[in-house]
Order: structure tokens, then C-alpha cells, then sequence
């Protein structure tokens, strides 16, 4: 049995049950122990190039690599655990219902050296979902650039206003829409609600301050990021006001390139963050959109995937 993934610096401490991966030989060369018997670790080496020295239920020890070995509990989990990486990826990508362009080219922020950023939700069919296996929640393809999140992490996470996830439904670069995907993006309104002035007022506020101490403490801090901080506070203040995630940004465009170039200086930026909090805070007494999301809603939309997702046939 192949070894599940763990940590590299590993040490079995002593006392811990094993299971050793091969048979193990007596110094006659005989078997006195098949692969998969239990074991406890009786000697701990200083690290994984030395040898544990491994003490049987009937007291025979015998030295082994930690190669050799597999924790009892990762033992019993493994067989589920390994067929994971497998099975979670197998066909799933072929499973995407919706793909779209988010990033600086929504954004319209993008450069000739700009990568384009895919995104989208994939919906996994009932058999392997239901199964021991499971899906993952997220399938990513590093090369390119694409994630794609399973239905039901993308509905949670839109619940909770995360900007991201909220630009996805929002985006006007859509590369490919099922009908499923369809009905959702027609109701992503029922996703917005007060809890963007937390969510996005929040993170941008917490992200300043990690920055003021870096500009004190290293003098530097990367430009880029604060272009797209300053870009979520207008952002999170449309929507507040307008009921409209608006990924594109328009009229700001060339001060946001200033911010991202290092053109205008750190007190002008502070300057124009402050009054964004400002007028975050109006936008939010004033909006007309609910407290919460429309949890009933988004729920009913899952459960109705969740029937789809029986079919062969992607919906």
C-alpha cells in the first residue's frame, strides 16, 4: 500500500502504532511478519534517514526505514484518502458549468502582460459526490489559470459577499453558461445584501494596516495590491448604492493605473482611501438592500442541481 501524503519532517514519536508497508525478515531471511501488521514504535530516530526500531505483539523488534511504515490511523483512511486525487479530478473538468474571465481584463485593467484569469463552478455528478470519495472543493489548473469551485462552496461563499465570488457573477467576459448556469446568474441579485460593507470594508481595512507597519518596518509595500484594495472600496460602495457588482472600472481606471505604476504618493492614496471609507459608511445607512441574502433562494437553486446532477447529462 502506497503511503498517504504527510508532512516530510514527519518523526513517529515512541508509543505510536504502525504499519509496516512489507513484510518483515527475520535474520534467517525468513517472514516473521506480513506487510501490513501493526507495530509500535519503540525507538524514535533523529530523522527519516535513520531507522525506527518497531516492537511486535509478540515482542519481536526489528529496525525500519521510515519508507517502510504508515500510521495506523492514516492506514485505516487510506484506501478512502488515496482514491481522492483520482477520482475527485476524473472527468470533472468535463463537469464545468460555467466559465468566465475575471482579473485585470475585467476589470479593465489588463496590460500586454496581463494573464487571463478563468473562474467559473462545476457541478459533480450525484454518483461520485455521494460516494466514499467525495469531490473536491475547488479544481484548478495552474497552467492556465483556471478554477472552478463546486457548486455549493461557490453558493457559500456568494452568501457571505466574497468579492471574488460575487465579481464571477458579475463579469461581462462569460465564456460558457449552461442553462443551469443561466438560472443562476439571473438570480445573483438575492447573493447581495449589507454584509458587503463588512466584507469588503473590513479586508480592505485590515490590509492597510498590515501595510502601514510594512512601510514602517520595511519602507516598501507593493503598489499593485493597493491598487485593487482602493478598487474594492469602490467597488463594495456601488453596490451598496446601485444593487450592482460593477467588475469593470470605468472613470477610475487611470488613477488606479497611478496607485499601480507607484505614481502617486502614499499620502494621496491614504487620502482617497479615507474618504472611501467614508462614503462606504453613507452607502451602507442609506442602501435599500436587505440584511442578509436570500439563503431560501440560493438553497432552492442547489437542491435543484442536486437533482439535475443524476443525470448523465450535464444541465
Amino acid at each position: 500500500m502506497t503511503p498517504a501524503p504527510q508532512n516530510p519532517n514527519l518523526i513517529y514519536s515512541i508509543g505510536t502504532q504502525v504499519v509496516v508497508l512489507k513484510s518483515v525478515q527475520g535474520s534467517d531471511g525468513k517472514a516473521v511478519h506480513p506487510a501490513g501488521a501493526v507495530g509500535v514504535v519503540v525507538r524514535a530516530p533523529r530523522d527519516q534517514h535513520h531507522s525506527y526500531r518497531i516492537r511486535f505483539p509478540d515482542g519481536f523488534e526489528a529496525l525500519l526505514g521510515h519508507h517502510q511504515l504508515m500510521l495506523l490511523s492514516q492506514y485505516k483512511q487510506g484506501a478512502i484518502d488515496q482514491a481522492n486525487p483520482t477520482l475527485s479530478t476524473q472527468g470533472l473538468f468535463d463537469r464545468v458549468i460555467y466559465r468566465c474571465v475575471v482579473g485585470s481584463r475585467a476589470f479593465g485593467l489588463d496590460t500586454e502582460e496581463s494573464d487571463t484569469d478563468r473562474r467559473g463552478i462545476y457541478l459533480p455528478p450525484a454518483e461520485l459526490h455521494w460516494s466514499l470519495y467525495g469531490v473536491p472543493e475547488q479544481l484548478e489548473n495552474e497552467g492556465s489559470e483556471e478554477c472552478y469551485w463546486e457548486l455549493q462552496k461557490f453558493l457559500v461563499m456568494a452568501l457571505k459577499g466574497n468579492p471574488n465570488i460575487l465579481e464571477c457573477l458579475y463579469t461581462p467576459l462569460v465564456e460558457h453558461a449552461t442553462p443551469l448556469a443561466e438560472q443562476l446568474l439571473a438570480m445573483r441579485e438575492a447573493f447581495l445584501s449589507r454584509l458587503v460593507y463588512q466584507t469588503y470594508n473590513g479586508y480592505v481595512m485590515s490590509q492597510f494596516k498590515r501595510m502601514q507597519a510594512a512601510l514602517r518596518n520595511q519602507g516598501r509595500i507593493k503598489p499593485k495590491h493597493v491598487m485593487h484594495l482602493i478598487r474594492l472600496l469602490l467597488s463594495g460602495i456601488h453596490v451598496l448604492r446601485e444593487g450592482f457588482v460593477p467588475v469593470d472600472v470605468g472613470e477610475h481606471r487611470e488613477r488606479l493605473f497611478a496607485i499601480k505604476n507607484d505614481e502617486m504618493p502614499w499620502d494621496e492614496v491614504e487620502a482617497w482611501r479615507k474618504q472611501l471609507h467614508k462614503e462606504f459608511d453613507r452607502a451602507n445607512a442609506e442602501t435599500t438592500l436587505p440584511e442578509r441574502p436570500d439563503y431560501e433562494q440560493a438553497n432552492e437553486f442547489l437542491v435543484r442541481a442536486r437533482r439535475l446532477a443524476v443525470e448523465n447529462e450535464l444541465p
